[in-house]
């Protein structure tokens, strides 16, 4: 048993000491930092502290106050200004980068509002939008004034339809716990989706290079290929955790420090708070059955070649497997209840992903959950014990072995000792 302790712990420090490693893990705290404070970092490239500053030339004399109340009451931070010069003077304060762009003002041959705006670029379509939002709620309201509509009518045509949602269904979950178990389904199916593809290839990746160097034959006089195989997998298991422990604990703190700007953004939308005990129990369990499931097909993968330029070859349809079930997750987000959906929960390479999305978003019987956790078990003890009969052989094999069919001869490789 120290053997497996041994080779565990010499994976796990190695790894953690690789360049690699430790440039993977700080760009990407960098990418969380900044994805939390991405609105401080616009701050301070705004010279405008985030106001987009349009000029209003009004050939009317009578839209441009109206039009100001309607934009501020969309949004704030668009500062209109009357300009009291020519287009030909506006046009060059824009090419200064004093003002995002122009609007002009005129009325139409029913007295109705129309406009031009010019600008360096129209590629800034939320600029665009809410302006022309604003002047069509302005045209709404004087085309109603001219047919003699009171500010009550007006008001009741536009009001919302009354439209509520009733689940009928036991216990449903609300619009509220919906969104939140949204949010938390979204961020895991990215974190297993890029766990699995990262740290499976890692593990391949381990022993072809071992293979590669000819230290496998040292190793299996020693230790027995079975420990070897689940000793890697473990230690980089670990290794997985260390990582993902980093990135929560630095995302964490970013977001409560920056949680007051974050709200209008997606986690506005996909709030965090108060998420049931049980939802982020599911999300362990299937996080770590995931792993174990692809992390074990990966090692008698990576077994069955011989040079590292042929492990990618050999994992691609594991790869597949898991960018299907990420694209069938995404597609179940939207309609969860879906008949494919719940099929596909019950496929075991699917299943950590695809489960987990239906007992975060939907109020399933608990036996169904426990089905699927069922068949990740089943189908890794399987996998194990398949995959170390190939890997006992693979580990032996050398020379060009690149193919499924290599499989069939690690086998026999197994038989023969």
């Amino acid at each position: 048993m120290n053997s497996f302790w041994i080779i565990l712990f010499h994976t796990y420090i190695n790894k953690l000491k690789t360049k690699s490693f430790i440039i993977t893990t700080l760009l990407t705290v960098v990418i969380v930092l900044v994805l939390t404070n991405l609105s401080n970092i616009i701050d301070i490239f705004d010279k405008n502290d985030g106001k987009e500053m349009v000029v209003v030339l009004d050939e009317t004399g009578q839209l441009y106050k109206p039009l100001e109340k309607q934009v501020r009451s969309i949004n704030k931070n668009i500062k209109l200004s009357l300009y009291e010069g020519s287009e030909a003077e506006a046009e060059k304060a824009v090419e200064k980068g004093d003002y995002q762009g122009i609007l002009l003002l005129s009325f139409n041959d029913e007295k109705l509002p129309e406009a031009q705006f010019k600008a360096m670029s129209i590629a800034d379509s939320a600029l665009f939008t809410d302006l022309q939002t604003s002047l069509q709620q302005l045209k709404t309201m004087l085309a109603a004034s001219h047919i003699h509509l009171t500010p009550v009518q007006l008001q009741k045509l536009y009001e919302p339809v009354s439209f509520e949602k009733i689940a009928l269904e036991k216990n449903a979950k609300t619009e509220e716990e919906l969104n939140q178990a949204r949010g938390l389904v979204y961020v895991l199916l990215f974190i297993i989706y890029f766990s699995v593809i990262m740290y499976a290839n890692m593990i391949a990746m381990e022993v072809a290079t071992e293979k590669s160097s000819r230290v496998m034959e040292i190793l299996i006089s020693s230790v027995s290929p079975i420990k070897q195989m689940f000793a890697k997998i473990i230690g980089i298991g670990l290794l997985s955790l260390t990582q993902l422990a980093v990135f929560l604990f630095v995302g964490y703190f970013s977001f409560k420090q920056n949680m007051e700007s974050l709200k209008e953004g997606f986690f506005g939308v996909y709030g965090f708070g108060d998420i049931p005990g049980d939802t982020i129990v599911y999300a362990v369990i299937f996080f770590i059955l995931g792993y174990f499931l692809y992390a074990t097909l990966a090692a008698f993968l990576g077994s069955l070649v011989s040079r590292i330029e042929d492990v990618q070859q050999m994992i691609t349809p594991m790869t597949m497997l898991v960018v299907a079930g990420f694209m069938i997750a995404m597609f179940g987000l939207g309609k969860p209840d879906a008949p494919f959906i719940t099929i596909t929960s019950y496929i075991p390479f699917f299943t950590p992903m695809i489960m987990f999305l239906r007992v975060g978003m939907l109020t399933i019987p608990v036996w169904e959950a426990l089905l699927g956790i069922a068949i990740l078990v089943t189908t890794i003890i399987f996998l194990a014990i398949f995959g170390a009969h190939v890997y006992r052989g693979g580990v032996l094999m050398y020379g060009q072995s690149n193919s499924f069919k290599d499989i069939k001869k690690a086998l026999q490789l197994t038989k023969k000792e």
